[in-house]
């Protein structure tokens, strides 16, 4: 065990379960993850209880902004970085700086202790293998807007989740060509808005319409479609895009004036621990995004899959800050409207 975390650990040795040492935690990442690891840090800290919040990793940041003046969460694990960048800006989180910081990438890195990150998470092209065969699934995004797909796409709601905000921006940056204007990009929204069956309210939802084939096709995250695989029966299989992918970089952060700052910074030291990204991986099919991991220790899938990740050549910083006003256009002017303009 690293030294911060043994202090830390010694700091609360002498306290008993309350409602002072209930750990709050906004979170999207899924019931399943969150009881493992609610699990694995309780019985670090026996002392201590954790309640999850699970949302879409906007809902979150939305949720922290109301809060702002009265906090109620404690640690906010689980958006893309371009999130976690927002929050520190404007003053939601506190900085801390974990142990296992130097072990990240600069990208990894928020600016002022703000945010690290935990996982790397490509996003995918899932389909339904019972009615899709592996060679008539889409290679790439613009496969996915083949007439042979009308009807067939199922959304995630894009304005409250991260991962759908990601890959609509990612598209928009890569239909520009570099330029950051978004005309094609929102054309090329305006064509997949067309093939689109429905916007799902969530993901439990998304996993089980597709299992139904209420739709053959979606856009996700690879770690959720691969926990699917491993924990459902649900026919369903996914495709790395062949052109290159947004790969999300995952982060976790304290929240400014939250009730339990030491219990918080006790979760980012736990979050980002080499035991922890390693049972994550195993487990949960996550990516590290530690680079001090034994790359021959990493399970078998991982090692699979590292060399067919082909991340987007995106403008990180152009992205973050065009992405709220794309999103608006694309809810205002784009959604539901495709089949209308063909």
């Amino acid at each position: 065990m690293r030294i911060a975390t043994l202090l830390l650990v010694i700091a609360f040795a002498a306290c008993g379960p309350s409602a002072e040492n209930t750990l709050v935690v906004y979170t999207p990442h899924g019931r399943d993850l969150l009881n493992h690891f609610g699990e694995r840090f309780e019985e670090l800290y026996p002392e201590s209880r954790v309640q999850w919040l699970d949302m879409g990793s906007q809902e979150v940041l939305d949720r922290l902004r109301s809060e702002r003046a009265n906090p109620q969460a404690d640690v906010w694990w689980g958006a893309p970085s371009d999130m976690f960048i927002q929050g520190a800006e404007e003053g939601l989180l506190e900085p801390y700086r974990p142990a296992w910081a130097d072990a990240l990438p600069p990208e990894g890195r928020g600016e002022g202790d703000h945010w690290f990150a935990t996982y790397l998470t490509p996003e995918v092209i899932a389909y339904n293998s019972a009615a899709v065969t592996e060679e008539e699934a889409p290679r790439d995004w613009d496969e996915v807007l083949d007439e042979r797909w009308y009807d067939e796409v199922l959304i995630r709601e894009p304005l409250a989740s991260g991962t759908m905000r990601t890959i609509f921006s990612a598209i928009i940056y890569r239909e520009s060509e570099g330029t950051g204007d978004p005309t094609a990009g929102y054309e090329w929204l305006l064509r997949l808005d067309a093939q689109t069956k429905e916007y799902v309210l969530n993901p439990t939802l998304l996993y089980q319409k597709l299992a139904r084939q209420e739709g053959l096709v979606t856009l996700w995250a690879m770690p959720d479609i691969q926990l699917l695989q491993a924990t459902t029966d649900y026919p369903i299989d996914y495709v790395i895009p062949e052109g290159g992918t947004p790969v999300v970089v995952d982060g976790v952060a304290v929240v400014r004036g939250g009730p339990n700052p030491e219990l918080a910074r006790a979760f980012v030291e736990f979050a980002g621990s080499e035991e922890a990204l390693m049972d994550a991986a195993e487990h949960f099919f996550r990516i590290p995004a530690r680079t001090d991991l034994d790359l021959e220790s990493l399970p078998a899938w991982l090692q699979e899959a590292l060399p067919q990740i082909r991340p987007m050549d995106l403008d990180h910083e152009l992205v973050r800050d065009r992405t709220p006003e794309w999103m608006s256009y694309w809810d205002a002017n784009i959604r539901r409207r495709g089949r209308a303009a063909q």
